[in-house]
């Protein structure tokens, strides 16, 4: 977010290395529904457990997160291609290995948002962040994007303008 645009972090035995993604913002904008659950969340609770069990040698855990980075490398794919069937199913994927992480990441709440969306046209959701709350991301087509926005409402949540900067933090 302190730079703008879409980018990877690339995490190496080097350090740590940010990369600007091949995509035009507007064609994601058009795909995604955001949106708010009305719900509070704590997610240091949910990214410590997380992080507590991988220390502890959990090997469920580890080979989650291995899972989760095979997701987010062809996603980063999908999304350079603009191959948006695959960027719904690797949404897909990352949400339900998320879940696997930590039953707290869902509420009944969040599930009921995310079938009543996926109902609407939706082909990918997830929870930013750590879960448990706050907001959800929809990847839809253009042409559905206004159903999903509505079937999100008709369910309660509250369904959050925005834009993706590609400018980043700018100081005056």
């Amino acid at each position: 977010a302190m730079y703008g645009g879409l980018a990877a972090i690339e995490l190496n035995p080097t350090g740590v290395r940010r990369k600007l993604l091949r995509l035009n913002p507007h064609e994601l904008e058009k795909r995604i529904v955001l949106s708010y659950t009305g719900q509070s969340r704590n997610s240091g609770i949910n990214n410590w457990k997380i992080t507590k069990e991988r220390l502890d040698g959990n090997q469920e855990v580890i080979d989650l997160l291995g899972k989760l980075r095979d997701v987010t490398s062809v996603m980063r794919q999908a999304l350079e291609n603009q191959d948006w069937i695959e960027v719904g199913r690797q949404l897909s994927a990352e949400w339900s290995l998320r879940k696997k992480l930590s039953p707290k990441v869902s509420t009944p709440r969040i599930d009921l948002l995310i079938e009543h969306a996926h109902n609407a046209g939706a082909s990918g959701a997830k929870v930013c962040g750590a879960g448990g709350g706050g907001c959800v991301i929809f990847l839809t087509e253009p042409s559905c994007k206004t159903k999903v926005r509505n079937a999100l409402l008709k369910a309660g949540a509250q369904v959050l303008d925005f834009k993706i900067d590609n400018d980043g933090l700018k100081i005056k």
